[in-house]
């Protein structure tokens, strides 16, 4: 029986150092066990992808022959952010879709991202299709086709018809090497925009720097760009074009919960008492903006394909991650797109009238901390999460822990949850003082060093 890492399955998606985690034999196989959790009686194409990495078209291959040879047709819809993968499956109507992606990881990584119809593959189907890829399938008896199929029109028709403005607007786009660059730009002339590019070029390589729009110093460049342009923003994207960053025309980055804050305000004038999603990482500031801005703000977990499934179960109009995933649900399918998002966030701009960093003046400021990573074992980080929630509980603080730990203080929140994409645990604090920021970074922290020091290695 074959033998996969099984640290390449992940929550969300699957992803390895390619030829080493992720080898072609890996992406036969998957692609075989993938085909046998299609439902049965669902005879209609696959969507198959790949983004710019240069392991991507032999993975791609290897997994397109690992589906024919389980019997399953396939839409090669080639080089594409994974988001045209995604509207493939809802424009052509195909059975679901298979991106090759390692998203914004570095270059030598590649993996897997996939939906079952118009649901993402994540939690326990991904064990599950860890479980088949280990199993003897049978092969079909009648082997799929493959035909070739150039999604990008039919994409940038629907945006452009869905995203027009009312004033045009001056952009910088960062694509990071990566597909978004192929798309972006033209997407944003049609809309009457003058763009600026800067790495749009796709590259494997990714030369620049790394395709992550969550770090400050990608967004370095991206930023001097547009204050030396006099451009109304600059736009960036991560490595599959499914994130984006944002800077003002000032070049200051308007983080996740924010941009989120600002798209939920446009969209309530529309949509009033809509609910909106995001996740633990993300300020109080932009709960309360959004409840005072007449929404329904729903906190839950992080992570692209359980946001998603909330939004269906909540009929959510609006979602959004510190990260930069922002999903569309009013006009769009509920997917995360950076180059729609991008649209939507220019529209927002148009209509006010006003500079980008004006918009969200009248929130009050608070001192907060990124994402503080700690490294820690995976067979630890679970039960130091659970053990963290016992411990604070029984003193009597207010705890929502519906991924991880954020304890509610009177004057702002600590967060500690254990990450799913790397073993380590996450901390973020919010507080209106920074004497208030550094008490709960200490609590929390003092906790957890004793803790850390007292687990055997």
């Amino acid at each position: 029986m074959p033998d996969f890492p099984a640290h390449a399955f992940r929550e969300y998606d699957i992803r390895g150092i390619a030829d080493r985690d992720i080898s072609e034999a890996f992406a036969y196989c998957l692609g075989r066990a993938f085909a046998s959790m299609l439902p049965a009686g669902d005879v209609r194409p696959l969507s198959v992808g790949r983004d710019v990495r240069l392991s991507g078209e032999r993975l791609q291959k290897a997994a397109m022959r690992g589906l024919m040879d389980a019997g399953r047709d396939i839409i090669d819809i080639g080089i594409t952010p994974t988001p045209l993968a995604y509207f493939s499956v809802f424009r052509l109507a195909t059975a679901g879709s298979l991106q090759i992606t390692a998203s914004h990881n570095p270059g030598q990584y590649n993996g897997f991202k996939m939906m079952i119809g118009q649901d993402s593959l994540h939690g326990s189907d991904i064990q599950e299709l860890m479980r088949r890829m280990q199993q003897n399938l049978p092969a079909a008896a009648n082997r799929g086709t493959v035909t070739k199929h150039d999604i990008t029109d039919e994409y940038s028709d629907f945006v452009a018809g869905d995203c027009p403005l009312c004033r045009p607007l001056k952009v910088v786009i960062d694509a990071g090497n990566g597909p978004s660059g192929m798309i972006a730009p033209p997407l944003y002339r049609r809309l009457g925009c003058e763009v600026i590019e800067l790495y749009c070029e796709p590259d494997g390589h990714f030369p620049n720097h790394h395709p992550d729009p969550t770090i400050a110093e990608n967004m370095r460049d991206l930023a001097e760009r547009v204050v030396a342009e006099q451009a109304d923003l600059g736009i960036a994207f991560d490595g599959d074009g499914d994130r984006i960053g944002i800077v003002d025309e000032n070049g200051h980055i308007i983080w996740g919960d924010m941009l989120l804050l600002l798209l939920s305000r446009h969209l309530l004038r529309q949509h009033p008492g809509a609910t909106i999603i995001s996740e633990v990482k993300s300020s109080q500031r932009m709960y309360d903006g959004i409840r005072q801005a007449g929404g329904n703000p729903v906190m839950w977990r992080t992570g692209h394909s359980p946001i998603k499934a909330k939004m269906k179960e909540t009929h959510a109009l609006l979602a959004g991650e510190m990260s930069g995933h922002m999903f569309f649900a009013d006009r769009f399918f509920g997917f995360d797109d950076g180059a729609y998002a991008g649209a939507r966030v220019m529209q927002v701009l148009a209509d006010a009238h006003a500079p980008l960093s004006t918009l969200l003046d009248d929130v009050e400021p608070v001192h907060s901390t990124p994402e503080i990573r700690i490294p820690c074992p995976d067979e630890k980080k679970i039960e130091l999460g659970e053990l963290a929630k016992e411990h604070f509980a029984s003193l009597g603080y207010e705890i929502i822990d519906i991924d991880g730990m954020r304890i509610v203080f009177p004057d702002g929140w600590g967060l500690l949850r254990a990450s799913n994409t790397q073993p380590g645990l996450v901390l973020r604090f919010e507080a209106e003082s920074e004497q208030r920021l550094l008490e709960m970074r200490e609590l929390i922290e003092q906790w957890l060093r004793q803790h850390q020091r007292a687990s055997p290695a």
